[in-house]
């Protein structure tokens, strides 16, 4: 099934996330590798795709996983949890209707 695992990250994360970006983009390829990936990406803290300095809000992932559980514990794991780039991280259930 697929799950949406949307990350609110906390005030002023942008150094944080930098520093283990290198790390969490690699496990975002690991999923796209074994055809789990549907999407990925942060939210600008700005509207632009290039915010600079002001940084992002969160994080959106929509990936295949076999329980809610196992989700989580991908979700867990992530190298911007461990940073403590995320403030919080909510995951649910997600029917894909289109495309």
């Amino acid at each position: 099934m697929l799950y949406a695992i949307i990350a609110t990250d906390v005030a002023r994360s942008l150094e944080k996330r930098m520093s283990v970006r290198p790390a969490h983009v690699e496990r975002l390829k690991q999923l796209q590798a074994e055809g789990r990936m549907v999407l990925a990406g942060p939210h600008p803290a700005i509207e632009s795709n290039d915010p600079g300095e002001a940084g992002f809000t969160g994080s959106l992932i929509v990936a295949e996983f076999p329980t809610l559980a196992e989700a989580r514990a991908w979700a867990d794991a992530d190298p911007y949890v461990a940073a403590g780039v995320y403030d919080s991280v909510v995951i649910k259930p997600f029917k894909q209707v289109l495309p």
